[in-house]
């Protein structure tokens, strides 16, 4: 009997091995749309939980179809040591990331190493208006260095600092092109970060600061027309708040509470 109940139990070892040595990757899709509260989900998820790959998608609309939100795929390889707590993954895509992005850590605590991120400017026009009728253009790169997060109940806390250069940016509203080139950096202390907008160069002049808090954006800043270019960019000015006087010169107030 007990040599039965021995190879019964080996019987269901292997098995159990096997199940999760081709747990296929599109089991992660749903833990990812989890993860965002629907706003993200992995895309042709082909290969498994441990090697694999897909693109990364908005959540699915009418029909189920997923449309990539980032450029090219992304490849992973995930340590089963995270079976025992240890987490260890390396994720690649040569058409988005300037190099693998490596992250270790537990299952609440993980390091992220520095990496940069390649992001479609057309993208935007998803976050709705004013950006939607704006249509911007142009390159947008999201760069970090070392960040390490921690998750606490239901909270996310990072540290580290992450910059978003928006190069070259236009819009079909605008006969300028390109209508500048800026900066925001977000330094990220714990469950918040600090943001400040500057202007690196160009006719559209934008600049501000303000908070992240909770996935609460509060913003206050500025944007104005490089001299000789008032009358040009005047419509499209408009476009992006409430035009206010300050020390005598028309600006237009940016405002996010």
């Amino acid at each position: 009997m007990r040599r039965v109940l021995l190879w019964g139990a080996l019987v269901v070892l292997a098995v159990l091995l096997t199940i999760l040595a081709f747990l296929p990757a599109a089991w992660l899709g749903p833990k990812v749309e989890a993860q965002t509260g629907g706003r993200l989900t992995l895309g042709d998820a082909q290969g498994t939980l441990w090697r694999g790959s897909a693109f990364v998608g908005g959540a699915p609309g009418e029909g189920g179809v997923v449309t990539p939100l980032l450029p090219g795929r992304f490849s992973w390889q995930l340590s089963p040591l995270v079976l025992l707590g240890q987490v260890s993954m390396e994720l690649d895509n040569p058409q988005a990331l300037s190099r693998p992005v490596r992250i270790e850590g537990s299952w609440s605590q993980w390091q992220v190493s520095p990496g940069e991120l390649l992001l479609p400017a057309a993208g935007l026009s998803g976050l709705g208006a004013p950006l939607n009728t704006l249509a911007p253009s142009g390159t947008i790169k999201l760069t970090w260095n070392t960040l390490d997060l921690l998750r606490q109940e239901r909270t996310m806390t990072v540290q580290g600092r992450t910059v978003l250069s928006l190069s070259d940016m236009g819009s079909r509203m605008s006969p300028i092109k390109p209508l500048g080139s800026y900066e925001m950096v977000m330094d990220w202390r714990g469950p918040q970060a600090d943001l400040n907008l500057r202007t690196v160069r160009g006719a559209l002049l934008l600049s501000g600061s303000g908070m992240l808090q909770d996935g609460r954006l509060r913003f206050s800043g500025q944007a104005t027309a490089a001299e000789g270019y008032e009358d040009t960019l005047g419509n499209m000015l408009n476009l992006l708040g409430q035009r206010r006087t300050v020390n005598g010169k028309n600006i237009i107030a940016l405002e996010f509470r």
